[in-house]
């Protein structure tokens, strides 16, 4: 019998199509902002597309701030995108500075002109390649069957940066400025591009992630 996936609904996100795209792989899937459907559920997704200190606001006024650090802390499958990565890190620099979920030590910071070998537009909503530093890790993650190299679909204008690059999966360079674009710890599994949004490739990560945490038959 295929396990419970919950796609967390805090009112910014994409959930249709992450929704479809779960769906279409076989998981068994419901959309909630109910936290206890989070504290029930055998695994756990959140998307994102939006604000920031918004997405925080709303995590804790639905109550689902403590729920979704216990199901991590328990080791329960999460897989975080876009925002649903961000919201991750102990901050964003997005309006000022707003505290995350601190699950992994870092901040979220913004796009800048200082570093960049040319003028950076954003948001990024483009096609770009993931990398990989480290093939081993890799090999063991969601991105297995997945080239180096490989283009999904970004839409960000902030990015991650994380204290301990034990956790980096993947980089990406956008207009010279090289940042983090998945990360690795533990039962957490997060991306900064949108696998639903990136064509069979973008299918074949959650697949892999479903099967790797055995949520489908």
């Amino acid at each position: 019998m295929n396990k419970n996936v919950v796609i967390i609904d805090y009112q910014l996100g994409n959930l249709f199509s992450v929704n479809q795209a779960l769906v279409n792989i076989g998981l068994n899937v419901s959309i909630s902002s109910d936290p206890k459907d989070v504290e029930k559920a055998d695994a756990i997704v959140l998307p994102g597309v939006g604000a920031f200190g918004n997405a925080m606001t709303n995590l804790e006024q639905l109550g689902l701030i403590e729920p979704i650090k216990n199901a991590i802390a328990a080791g329960k499958p999460f897989l975080g995108i876009c925002l649903g990565l961000q919201l991750l890190f102990s901050e964003s620099e997005e309006f000022g500075a707003s505290q995350g979920l601190n699950v992994i030590s870092g901040r979220v910071r913004r796009f800048k002109n200082d570093n960049a070998e040319e003028p950076i537009r954003v948001p990024q909503i483009a096609w770009n390649t993931i990398e990989r530093p480290t093939p081993d890790r890799w090999d063991k993650s969601p991105l297995k069957g997945i080239a180096n190299h490989e283009h999904m679909y970004f839409v960000h204008s902030y990015y991650v940066e994380p204290e301990d690059e034990s956790n980096v999966l993947t980089t990406t360079t956008y207009k010279g400025v090289s940042y983090t674009s998945s990360i690795l710890k533990n039962n957490i599994f997060a991306c900064q591009f949108h696998p639903e949004k990136s064509a069979q490739e973008g299918l074949k990560i959650y697949k892999e992630w479903a099967a790797q945490n055995q949520l489908i038959d």
